[in-house]
């Protein structure tokens, strides 16, 4: 059975977003390349995704494929994530989203249960605000790896959504270059 691990940026104040749905990328080196991206690209057999999140990553990645020219394909595992099987979590998609992904069709807990019990690696959740606060209301999430980042957001969508309590035991811990943390929790259940 492989574990679902949600693997998200968060601010030191606890927001994976900035006021009005605000994108702040982590600062960058070749240590959190390798520490964060690399990391989800081996440890990883399936990318969980929600919509929005699915389809902004699937029009930056995809064009590694087709454009040459493209910020996606100078990076050195651009081909090897949009190779990699996804699944798109969304109430309004049907089809083919693309991009190597499919739709996860009914009940989200079910349908990721599903999901972990294939054999594989580990399913790796790049989330999405709404998806996440998801797959934690659901008690889905079998490890958290965060990159918590060296600044203060001061406000947005926060990583945990008020009222979920659970014991954690922690699992990693890895202070990079940039300031930044990744630490992995576990929940004790």
């Amino acid at each position: 059975m492989r574990k679902l691990i949600l693997s998200m940026v968060t601010s030191l104040d606890g927001y994976i977003e900035g006021p009005g749905g605000e994108f702040t990328p982590p600062p960058w080196s070749d240590e959190v390349e390798r520490e964060w991206p690399e990391w989800g690209m081996e440890a990883g057999g399936l990318f969980l995704y929600g919509r929005v999140n699915f389809v902004f990553q699937r029009e930056f990645w995809g064009a590694a494929d087709t454009d040459p020219n493209s910020p996606a394909a100078g990076i050195s595992y651009a081909g090897t994530l949009n190779r990699a099987p996804k699944v798109m979590v969304s109430r309004t998609l049907t089809g083919d989203p693309g991009w190597n992904g499919r739709v996860l069709d009914g009940d989200l807990a079910e349908g990721v249960r599903a999901l972990k019990a294939q054999p594989g690696k580990d399913i790796i959740s790049f989330g999405g605000a709404g998806l996440a606060h998801s797959l934690i209301a659901a008690d889905l999430v079998d490890e958290y790896r965060l990159m918590v980042t060296a600044s203060l957001f001061g406000g947005g969508k926060r990583l945990f959504p008020d009222g979920v309590r659970q014991d954690l035991e922690l699992v990693e811990f890895k202070r990079l270059d940039v300031g930044s943390l990744i630490l992995g929790y576990r929940p004790r259940r």
